[in-house]
């Protein structure tokens, strides 16, 4: 696998040390978005055989800590990742095969929705997750 020119400028720039392990488990989220730790586990085992788990781990929670990557964790599902970050974007899920998709903010600026009242918090993001049917189990349903 090729890890992408500015996967080493972005951790450089993030104030991380630019490993072999990082650039693996950051080619593997950009590649497999919303996948979970153990599909990023195995997929980077097949780029370095030797990589742990507790490395693979360790490598997803610095990218979290300086925002190159996003974990998210639907109710009742196991955190996921992603590699798209900065733009505030909203998940929808199927509620019959786990499938996960992006979908863009609703309206307006960051925080696209606005709280009726903020309690005097600054608030700088917002988090949505829709629910649903995939376009594949609507399909199954009806057929």
């Amino acid at each position: 696998m090729a890890h992408a020119p500015e996967s080493r400028t972005m951790l450089r720039a993030a104030g991380l040390r630019v490993t072999r392990p990082r650039l693996i488990v950051m080619d593997v989220v950009e590649n497999n978005p919303h996948a979970d730790t153990e599909t990023i586990f195995n997929a980077a085992r097949r780029e370095l055989p030797d990589i742990s788990r507790q490395t693979v781990y360790d490598v997803l929670n610095a990218l979290t800590a300086v925002g190159l990557a996003r974990r998210i964790q639907p109710a009742g599902a196991t955190a996921r990742y992603e590699s798209r970050v900065g733009d505030n974007h909203h998940h929808v899920v199927c509620r019959s095969c786990g499938t996960i998709a992006d979908i863009d903010c609703a309206v307006g600026e960051t925080p696209c929705l606005t709280a009726s009242d903020d309690l005097g918090f600054d608030i700088d993001e917002a988090e949505v997750i829709y629910w649903g049917l995939c376009p594949d189990c609507v399909n199954t349903r009806t057929t």
